[in-house]
Order: C-alpha cells, then structure tokens, then sequence
C-alpha cells in the first residue's frame, strides 16, 4: 500500500509542470547568458560570476556561456531575448535596471513588454551613486549646482536619466555625453580627463572592480540612489530625501525604485513552467551557496538577492505607477538639458 501511494505521489508531481525538474533537457546542453552591455562593468562582472556558478545547480549541469550583446542601454539584448532566443530556458540574459521604468513612463523604443519576461532572480539588490572624478572639484551636490560637470552614458538609461533628472528637480548643471558601450569605457574616459563624472553607477560595482578609486578617493560619492541609504554610506545623502515638495519626492521615488532591480535575470516569454521552476530554484540555491559567496567576497561583490517570484512583483509595480507621475518623469527625461 505504502509503495503504491508513493508512487502516486510521485507521478502526480512528475505531471505538474510548475514542479518538475526536467532532469534530462539541460543534460550536454549549454545556456546562453545574454549581457547587456560590453565586457569589464557592473552588469558584466555580475553575469559572469552567475554563469561559473549556476549551472551546478541545474539538473544535468549545463555549461552557462556569457555573451556581450552591448546597445541601446540594453534595448538590444532585450529585444532579442523576447522576440528571437529560443524559449527553452537555453537563452536568458541581464540587461539594464531601467528598462522597466522606461514602459512605465511609454517610452516608445521599448519594443517588449517587461511584464512578460520570465524573471530568474537579482543577485544584487543595491543603491546606484552618482560620482564626480577627483579633479573636477566637485565633491558634493552643492557643488554639483555651481559648476559643469560632463557626465557620461552608455544610452537613454539610469545613466543618462539620473543626471537629467537631477538638473531638472536639483538644479544641477551636468552635462551628459551619451554613447559609452558599457561601465569600463566610462571608468576610463574619467580617468583620461574625457568626462568628469557617473550618473549611476551601482555601489557594490564601485566596491567590486574599483575598491582602489575608493580608498584613494578618486571618486567622490554625491548622492546615492535606492529607497533607503546603503549601511556602508551613511553620510552620503539618499536622492528622495532631497526634494523640495511632494511631486518632486513622488518622481524621486519613482525613479530610485529599479535599484532593486539590481543586475536581473530574465528569460523569454513563453518559457515552459517546468524550466521557469528548474531556473529560479537554482538562482535561489546559488545565492546560498558558500562557493558562490566566497567567490563574490573575494571579487568584493555584494549579495544581496532577490528572487524571480519578488521580482516579478517589482516589475510589475513599476510599469503599474500612476500616469500623473510617470508623466512628469517622462517630459523631464525627454528634455535633452
């Protein structure tokens, strides 16, 4: 009797798609790990620690194969994940933070629709920063509205609308130079004279790949920009506790939401139930797992995860946001100044 009834329960959760594991599919397969942007920024160093890692929680272990596919601020890599990547869980990629405000405020260059993705996971939850180079002479937001500062951007994203947004609510007189292909291009452009400054640039990325500007105080930390201040910068002023009235505070809010986004994971619409489990389950097992922390703390990248179902819940929040507030974000970022 005992040997019946567990062979029932296992059929019945071999019949549920949701539930199964796909034991065999992954088996001598290999999975595509799309970035958003060229190699040696933020994005791509976090993609790539995934891709050592997340495979080994996979049954069948495939081999995860990083691929650059820069563009667009990360319109690229998403176009192609929803309209042409296989939808077998083969294909998944990480693209910008800020795609999922950009439907929010009916940006008509995003050609997918961000609900529909199949969201894998964020290993990294974490407050953005805009910063100046040490030679600029300008070491705080004060400053930041007395003098010219040249900022650059990889594209219409966190990187440019940050900046944007905090000339039009702040008073701050950046210039922004869009066209970077990704974080390391704009690092070495700072560090040649080029641009002065990083609209948005992820806290944990500066602790990762640059702990040494940090130290040396080659860059100074203006603003950092999240719902709440990062533990490690707490005097650094949080970008919603600076508006002056609460229109301005509610855009403030809006914008500052993606943070926890972070570097996200994301698959193609149409994804079986069973891979979309098999996916999130071993997301959710790697950011638990020693092998996977030690390396991030030896890399100096922070970990602080959140999981496909809660991501879908965030995303879903932001593109839901009132269309009087998205209205006044939108005029501000389509307002070149």
């Amino acid at each position: 009797m005992k040997t019946k009834l567990a062979a029932l329960l296992t059929a019945t959760l071999l019949a549920s798609p949701a539930l199964a594991q796909d034991a065999d599919f992954y088996k001598g397969k290999s999975v595509d790990l799309y970035i958003g942007y060229a190699p040696g920024g933020g994005y791509d160093t976090y993609a790539r620690l995934v891709a050592r890692h997340m495979g080994d929680f996979i049954p069948g272990k495939p081999n995860f194969v990083p691929k650059n596919m820069a563009g667009g601020g990360g319109r690229v890599v998403a176009g192609y994940i929803f309209k042409i990547a296989p939808k077998d869980g083969t294909a998944i990629a990480t693209a910008d933070q800020s795609l999922v405000l950009q439907q929010a405020i009916g940006d008509t260059t995003i050609q997918f629709d961000m609900n529909k993705f199949v969201w894998i996971g964020n290993p990294s939850a974490d407050n953005n920063t805009a910063v100046t180079w040490h030679t600029t002479g300008v070491k705080t937001i004060d400053e930041a509205k007395q003098k010219e500062v040249i900022v650059g951007a990889t594209g219409p994203n966190t990187s440019a609308q940050l900046p944007q947004v905090m000339n039009a609510i702040l008073g701050t007189k950046f210039k922004i130079v869009q066209g970077y292909p990704g974080g390391n291009e704009m690092n070495l452009a700072m560090e040649g004279g080029e641009i002065g400054s990083r609209g948005s640039n992820p806290w944990s990325s500066w602790k990762g790949t640059k702990p040494d500007w940090i130290r040396d105080k080659k860059i100074n930390i203006l603003v950092q920009i999240g719902l709440t201040k990062a533990a490690d910068l707490p005097d650094v002023p949080l970008l919603i506790d600076l508006a002056k009235n609460d229109d301005d505070r509610a855009v403030l809010r809006l914008i500052s939401a993606p943070a926890t986004i972070g570097r996200p994971l994301f698959g193609p619409p149409g994804m079986p139930d069973a891979r979309v489990a098999t996916l999130r389950k071993a997301f959710d097992d790697m950011v638990k797992d020693k092998s996977f922390l030690d390396e991030a703390a030896k890399e100096r990248l922070d970990i602080n995860p959140v999981s496909g179902v809660d991501l879908a819940k965030i995303v879903s929040e932001i593109v839901a946001t009132p269309k009087p507030i998205a209205d006044k974000l939108a005029a501000i970022i389509a307002d070149p100044k």
